[in-house]
């Protein structure tokens, strides 16, 4: 009786830790996929994750949130626009991606030790708050044209380019501007807008 009770004990303990080295593996394998670059975006797709974690995924993400929301991180979704591209399995790609961003806000010292310059960021909030009044869309020249009246005609174009480049703007090829990737995945465009209003009055 007791060496069957000792046996079962001792599969239950090996079933445990079989389990947790495979979630602990599935693990690994998300983190790889969303911090580390292989493309022109970070991040991965639906139809990668699935792939790589199988049908499950969301819940391995769910545990790996856990774990980076300690480090002041979180995992989030990010709809995309339709691109027609498919998969090597003929599957039509999901329009989402799933990122890691900052859970909190970086502070003026933070972004400076980051590359960003304050007059930048100021520009980047001023043409973001002018696109969302938009509905999301302008003419290039017309955010060219708010941002000379403060840095001039020159560095305005300098500074579209810039926020293209890094992916808080897009641009179509009639050359109107959109909200970018960045934006859409960094960025609170209510509270953005909320301090824009407080700023005014």
């Amino acid at each position: 009786m007791t060496e069957t009770t000792e046996t079962k004990s001792t599969e239950t303990e090996e079933t445990k830790t079989e389990t947790k080295s495979f979630y602990s593996d599935k693990l690994k394998r998300a983190v790889h996929l969303l911090l580390f670059r292989r493309g022109k975006m970070p991040g991965a797709k639906d139809w990668e994750l699935k792939e790589k974690l199988g049908k499950n995924y969301e819940q391995v993400l769910e545990q790996l949130n856990q774990l980076l929301s300690e480090l002041d991180l979180e995992i989030k979704k990010v709809k995309e626009t339709q691109t027609g591209e498919i998969t090597p399995q003929g599957v039509l790609l999901e329009e989402a991606r799933y990122q890691v961003i900052l859970r909190g806000t970086l502070g003026l010292k933070e972004a400076k030790m980051i590359g960003w310059r304050v007059d930048n960021l100021a520009a980047l909030s001023a043409s973001l708050a002018y696109l969302v009044s938009k509905q999301g869309k302008a003419p290039r020249e017309d955010i060219e044209k708010l941002l000379a009246h403060k840095f001039g005609r020159w560095k305005a174009s300098t500074l579209v380019d810039i926020f293209l480049r890094t992916g808080y703007l897009e641009e179509d090829d009639a050359g109107v501007i959109g909200l970018g990737w960045r934006t859409n995945s960094e960025v609170d465009l209510r509270a953005l807008m909320t301090k824009m209003a407080e700023a005014k009055l």
